[in-house]
């Protein structure tokens, strides 16, 4: 049945004209990111307030963390990026998967339809979007909810977005509503709701713990890879925390120093087996992680993680971005989206075993196990003009080859245990029925 799903929502719809593409992310040499070369904020496009503000709190008590830094950058209340700009798509600083081709969205959305089949089809699931962008992704998901609307007859379906920024909020709100939301009353959890243009309820949170309990589906598209990060130096005298300092040549200038000695971080997050000699830990994302495994546990669903990464491996990617081109991380702070690796060890470590993991896996191959393939082949064969197909080649390269987002993106599932281990196998261990494939980390044969 998911194998006659996928094959159903790949061939259905109508076509729409591909996205135009942007230069995506670009992967950050191993080496530690300066502050060095970088230009005043004025030049950069930026007021300078947010440089400022940094200045007098590093002038006040010393030099701060990244982590620090990064979360001043993209989320101050006033002149963060994420909460005054947050550029995404082609007229902004960077541009996502789901903006580069509608095909992106739809394979989410088989995926997690597959999933609540292969898990029984239960009544009733919210869709849990944290850090939802522009909103193109949802509305890609609830466009393949839509199509697939009978499958899902029986089923009451909700969206929930966690988003921190006003402004994308809102464009989020324009794009999945057409103008159908309202602010939510103070003594509710969520800050603001509507109903889609398909007539699905939705609900925005600024904190992932305002979302309801209940059986959820949860989707982090390029959402971990913004989340403040702490890095660490090894020295002749041990780990050492990289901070942030003003650079006493030159007073409206930030730069990167070692900390003297070791810091609370050091000791708490470098564990005792690591051999690479620089090491970037996200405390927020192992904190996230687990709530999202307890969840799971306790309330069944699935959680599916697509972003920059690697298993354990990289060491320096911390990097920003601006106009498409790579940024100076410490230059004009608040202007530019900054971005580090997630690390999908410390995920999976962070996840305590309360849920089976699957992958990293390459994003080139988790669309190709979806199907991307043959859903190109149905938009091409249903394009009449040489520039749509070009364009849908176009995309279709951005997303799959190595050079490009291929291998750069990686998909990481958070599933409960019962859904790959049969309940009967303690009692039954000679037990042969096959349990359905995960879509996406296992290939899935379209007959």
């Amino acid at each position: 049945m998911v194998l006659l799903l996928a094959r159903r929502a790949l061939l259905a719809g109508r076509r729409r004209l591909p996205r135009a593409p942007s230069p995506p992310h670009a992967p950050a040499a191993a080496r530690l990111c300066s502050g060095a070369g970088g230009e005043a904020a004025a030049a950069a496009g930026g007021d300078g307030a947010l440089l400022r503000h940094l200045c007098r709190k590093v002038r006040a008590s010393g030099p701060v963390t990244v982590a620090e830094y990064m979360r001043e950058a993209l989320t101050n209340p006033a002149q963060g990026y994420y909460t005054r700009r947050g550029g995404i798509g082609e007229s902004g600083d960077f541009i996502t998967s789901p903006e580069i081709s509608q095909v992106f969205g739809e394979l989410i959305g088989i995926w997690y339809i597959s999933e609540w089949m292969a898990m029984g089809k239960p009544n009733t699931f919210q869709l849990v979007e944290l850090g939802p962008g522009r909103g193109t992704l949802t509305e890609d998901i609830l466009r393949v909810f839509n199509q697939l609307s009978s499958v899902l007859s029986k089923c009451d379906v909700s969206v929930h977005l966690v988003e921190v920024s006003p402004k994308l909020g809102e464009i989020q709100a324009r794009m999945l509503t057409g103008g159908k939301m309202q602010p939510s009353p103070k003594d509710e959890s969520a800050y603001m709701k509507g109903i889609s243009k398909t007539g699905i309820p939705i609900f925005w949170y600024r904190d992932i713990q305002d979302v309801p309990s209940g059986y959820s589906f949860y989707l982090a598209h390029e959402f971990f890879d913004a989340l403040p990060i702490h890095k660490f130096q090894r020295t002749e005298k041990g780990w050492r925390e990289v901070l942030v300092d003003i650079d006493p040549e030159v007073p409206d200038k930030l730069r990167f120093v070692l900390s003297p000695s070791s810091t609370p971080a050091t000791e708490n997050f470098i564990q005792p087996e690591e051999m690479r000699d620089h090491v970037e830990v996200c405390p927020e994302a192992g904190v996230i992680i687990q709530r999202l495994a307890c969840r799971i546990e306790k309330d069944g669903g699935a959680a599916l993680v697509a972003d920059y990464g690697h298993d354990g491996t990289k060491t320096d990617t911390f990097r920003g971005f601006q106009n498409h081109k790579l940024h100076d991380v410490l230059s004009a702070p608040g202007t530019a989206d900054l971005t580090a690796d997630v690390d999908f060890s410390y995920l999976r470590k962070m996840t305590q075993e309360r849920t089976t993991t699957l992958g990293p896996i390459k994003q080139r191959e988790f669309l190709k196990n979806m199907g991307i393939d043959l859903r190109l082949q149905v938009l091409l064969q249903n394009s009449r003009d040489t520039a749509t197909r070009e364009q849908l080649l176009h995309s279709y390269d951005m997303l799959m080859n190595p050079e490009n987002m291929g291998d750069c993106f990686n998909f990481f599932a958070l599933l409960p245990h019962h859904r790959l281990v049969h309940p009967d196998k303690k009692d039954k261990p000679e037990s042969k029925s096959p349990l359905p494939p995960v879509a996406g980390f296992n290939e899935l044969l379209l007959k």
